[in-house]
């Protein structure tokens, strides 16, 4: 299992105060790629520049995806350009390679055979690991965790700290994708509801 996994099960668990948005969590699951792929070697940051590392090819088919998509070549992408293009529909990538590799199943709601289906996790080792990361309070899970606002551990209240720089900026840098995307969901709420007004009439 990758960190993205993992977090992807963790805001699979039940959350009765937050329901993680899928753009928020696709952003932070492509930050959790990036810390992946950072961690096998396969890349390294330069400011905020994603710079090709060594040549290994990660096991995982969703981390071995991403890093087919790394700019090879100067200029190199921003991390966050990278979060905006490898998060687009991420969310929906995982949920269907878990779903795959039998951690997730679906369920239909209700008694009827028709009703609508839910998602549910399966009880695995893969999810009792991502578990055990997140009560552990493991200080990367937790950071992307909280960025989607998902209390990362027992030490939830307290922001997690990262002792390592470019984990740091890889997760400032998915906090400051969530936010903005955020600022954008009310803009536009805020126009809908000016040009439902509009058509209301006084």
């Amino acid at each position: 299992m990758t960190t993205a996994k993992d977090l992807f099960i963790i805001a699979m668990d039940p959350v009765p105060d937050h329901a993680v948005g899928q753009g928020d969590l696709s952003l932070a699951l492509a930050g959790a790629e990036l810390l992946d792929l950072i961690g096998a070697g396969v890349i390294t940051v330069d400011g905020d520049l994603i710079v090709p590392g060594g040549p290994s090819a990660p096991d995982d088919r969703l981390l071995g995806e991403a890093a087919a998509r790394i700019t090879g070549q100067p200029p190199y992408e921003r991390i966050e350009d990278w979060l905006w293009r490898r998060g687009r529909d991420l969310a929906a990538a995982y949920q269907d390679a878990l779903e795959e590799d039998g951690e997730l199943t679906q369920k239909r709601s209700g008694r009827l055979p028709f009703g609508p289906r839910r998602v549910e996790l399966v009880d695995t080792p893969g999810r009792r690991r991502a578990v055990a990361r997140r009560e552990e309070g493991e200080p990367v899970l937790a950071a992307l965790a909280s960025a989607v606002g998902i209390d990362g551990g027992p030490s939830g209240d307290d922001e997690p700290r990262l002792d390592d720089g470019t984990v740091t900026t890889v997760v400032a840098t998915v906090h400051e994708a969530v936010m903005e995307l955020e600022a954008v969901r009310q803009r536009r709420t805020i126009e809908n509801t000016a040009f439902a007004n509009v058509w209301r009439g006084p």
